[in-house]
């Protein structure tokens, strides 16, 4: 039987994207064939404004920044869906990680 996949897209500051892409692919993500920790990224701009209950890594609460950032995509097989997205929470600087999960039809 094959396996589901899903693909995480996720979003982190420049700073810290080789560390979210080393835990992914520790974790389990990016497996494609015999290839492992494969990933996709694309550069674009992060815009945000916390609250005054938030503590942002960058910038100041009230607000509005922009942050370089990068899209991270892997395909995960979706039965360890939850335990990739704890490890990528525990590496990841943002209070509120924003991430995506995406069905994949293939």
């Amino acid at each position: 039987m094959e396996s589901i996949n899903v693909k995480l897209v996720v979003f982190v500051p420049l700073s810290h994207a080789d560390i979210i892409r080393e835990e992914l692919g520790k974790a389990g993500a990016g497996k494609i064939g015999n290839y492992e920790f494969c990933s996709f990224s694309t550069r674009g701009i992060g815009r945000f404004k916390g609250n005054e209950y938030s503590n942002p890594t960058i910038g100041k609460a009230g607000n509005l920044e922009s942050v370089e950032e990068e899209r991270i995509e892997v395909v995960i097989p979706r039965k360890i869906l939850n335990e990739v997205i704890e490890k990528m929470k525990a590496v990841h600087p943002y209070e509120e990680v924003a991430y995506d999960i995406y069905s994949i039809e293939n």
